[in-house]
Formats: C-alpha cells, sequence, structure tokens
C-alpha cells in the first residue's frame, strides 16, 4: 500500500502579555492537541507585570516552543513577530489564554488543504460557571448580543467574511502584508477583509470550536465592548466597503434612544407634555431586552437570567458609543 502523504509543517503563533495563570496550559494544550505532523508553538512575549516572560522562557526549555520578543506588545505586532520567527508555511493563531481542542489542527490542516483557502477558522465557544458570567456567555452566542456572524453562531461550513482566530496559509499572508500593526483591536476582521479583496478566500468550518472565558465583571464588559465599537469604527473608517446594517444598529439605537429621551426631557422643562411621548422609543427597546433576555432563559438559568438585561444594554449601549466616538478617544498603546 502507498505511505500516507506527509503532514504539512504547522507554527501555532501566540501572542502573549499578562498570562501569569494560563500560559502553561494554553501551550500545553497545543502541543497535546494530537496533530502528527511537524509542529511547533512560537510565543511572542510582550511587556508584563507578572511572570509571564519567566514562565515562556522554561516552556522554551522544551523542543518546540520558541520565544519571541513583542517590545509593544500589541497583538498585532507580536503576531507578525511570531509569523517571521515560524519555521513553517501553515500558521494557527492561538491566544495566550485560550485551550486549543483535541483535533483542531488536523482540521484546520484539512480545511487548508481541501479548499485551497487562505483562512480557515471556526468559531468561538464562550462558556462560564458564575451567574454573570453564564449571561455574558449566553449573550456571545445569540443574535441579540452581538448579531448572526457566523464565528459566534456557529452554521454549516463555507466562505465567510472573518472566523475567529484563523489558520493561514503564510504566502497568502505575505500576500497582504500579514497583520496591520494600527489595529491594535479588530484586527482579525482588517485582516480577513484585506484577504478577501485580495481574491483569497476565508472558510469557516463550524467544528473548529474554540472555548473562550468572557468577561465576569461588569466594568471589564463595558470596557470592552466600547473598545470593540470603537476599533470596528475604525475598521469602517479605513475600509468603507465594510460597513454593515448589522454593526450600526447599536449606534442607531444610541442615538435614537438619547434623542428621544433628550428630547421628551425638553419637552418637559418648556411645557410641551406631548413631546412626552417620544419616550416610547427607549420604551421599546427596554421592553426588546427583556423579551430577548427570557427567550434566553432556558439556555442560562435562573440566576443568571436575572444578569441578562443588564448584559445585553451593556453589551449593545457600549459597543454603540464606542462606535459612535470610534478611536481618537482611545489609549493607541493599550
Amino acid at each position: 500500500m502507498p505511505e500516507a502523504a506527509a503532514r504539512p509543517g504547522v507554527s501555532v503563533v501566540m501572542p502573549v502579555r499578562n498570562e501569569e495563570s494560563a500560559l502553561d496550559g494554553a501551550v500545553g494544550a497545543v502541543l497535546a492537541a494530537g496533530y502528527s505532523g511537524p509542529l511547533e508553538v512560537v510565543i511572542a512575549v510582550g511587556p508584563s507585570d507578572d511572570a509571564t516572560a519567566d514562565i515562556a522562557r522554561r516552556l522554551a526549555e522544551a523542543p518546540g516552543v520558541v520565544v519571541v520578543d513583542n517590545p509593544s506588545g500589541r497583538t498585532p505586532d507580536g503576531l507578525n513577530a511570531a509569523i517571521a520567527a515560524a519555521q513553517h508555511d501553515v500558521l494557527v493563531r492561538m491566544d495566550g489564554h485560550a485551550h486549543m481542542p483535541a483535533g483542531y489542527i488536523d482540521l484546520a490542516v484539512d480545511a487548508l488543504l481541501r479548499t485551497g483557502a487562505a483562512n480557515v477558522g471556526g468559531r468561538m465557544v464562550p462558556t462560564a460557571d458564575a451567574p454573570f458570567g453564564r449571561a455574558v456567555a449566553v449573550a456571545m452566542s445569540s443574535r441579540f448580543g452581538l448579531g448572526g456572524a457566523g464565528h459566534r453562531l456557529g452554521g454549516v461550513e463555507g466562505e465567510a467574511s472573518s472566523v475567529y482566530l484563523g489558520s493561514f496559509r503564510r504566502d497568502a499572508l505575505a500576500d497582504v502584508g500579514g497583520y496591520d500593526p494600527h489595529f491594535v483591536r479588530a484586527q482579525d476582521w482588517e485582516l480577513n477583509h484585506r484577504l478577501r479583496e485580495a481574491g483569497h478566500v476565508v472558510w469557516f468550518v463550524p467544528e473548529m470550536a474554540v472555548p473562550y472565558t468572557p468577561r465576569s465583571r461588569w466594568s471589564a464588559l463595558r470596557r470592552q465592548f466600547f473598545t470593540s465599537g470603537q476599533w470596528r469604527r475604525e475598521v469602517v473608517r479605513t475600509h468603507p466597503s465594510t460597513r454593515s446594517p448589522r454593526y450600526l444598529a447599536a449606534p442607531a439605537m444610541v442615538v435614537a434612544n438619547a434623542a428621544a429621551i433628550a428630547t421628551a426631557g425638553l419637552g418637559a422643562v418648556l411645557g410641551t407634555p406631548a413631546l412626552a411621548w417620544l419616550l416610547v422609543v427607549p420604551g421599546a427597546y427596554v421592553l426588546g431586552v427583556f423579551g430577548a433576555s427570557a427567550s434566553l432563559a432556558r439556555r442560562t438559568g435562573a440566576r443568571a437570567a436575572l444578569a441578562m438585561p443588564v448584559v445585553l444594554i451593556t453589551m449593545h449601549v457600549a459597543w454603540g458609543v464606542g462606535y459612535l466616538c470610534g478611536v481618537r478617544y482611545s489609549r493607541l498603546d493599550a
């Protein structure tokens, strides 16, 4: 019988910063993923306030683990540095706090070989146990929290505008110049857009599901979604063709509700109570949120269901306000 074709070499690139508690597990999960071909993990270490750098150096004492510096600490810089140091032509992105599932690399390699795509990837699977985190996890994987993107909700295999994390052909990344260092956030959206604009294919594989631990505090959730909205606006500013009704819904909601409340308040001050009817706009939004929360309750459990309205409103308002503000109010070195 003929010998099975050799599996291509794979470099898993991992930008990390302040990942002391998760880095050991993240690298261990990659090495235990069961890939039979040549495999290395390239860790790009940014300036950290914990022992991340020491842990990375210890991990690099083992074969197949390489450490490079990322002086800026920014994610796109770390990814580009890791890619430059990687020795293989299949490049799999993984985060320093994510646990790669067994078989993930095989799914990526098989999809790249089968489709000829530039980038293949799957979906983020938010998981949490505490009530608030559980509410965030369910909201993030529903159309009420983040819209209908396949890499959030799942769906059928095929071409996509974006995928979670991503596994790339090196030549395709080189063709578009790699990650754009300007995009401190949203670099995956922006890169996938440039790949597709250059004629490459981005391919969604629903079986490539990576667990994700969502924010467990309200303040962290608010900041995350505000920043995501800012950088999505920056992607649209840089690439106007990426503008989408799905991403305009939250800022439109913020503007409509703020205008209705302000006009109704002005009417009360000026003695024009008829303007109070405008309060139907925020009232309808709040009723919609409670309706959505009720429809998700069977997935959250009772305690998490109580937090769902707060979670959904925080996601919508923070994302919408961030989008309206844009990155001119963002710390670009964050």
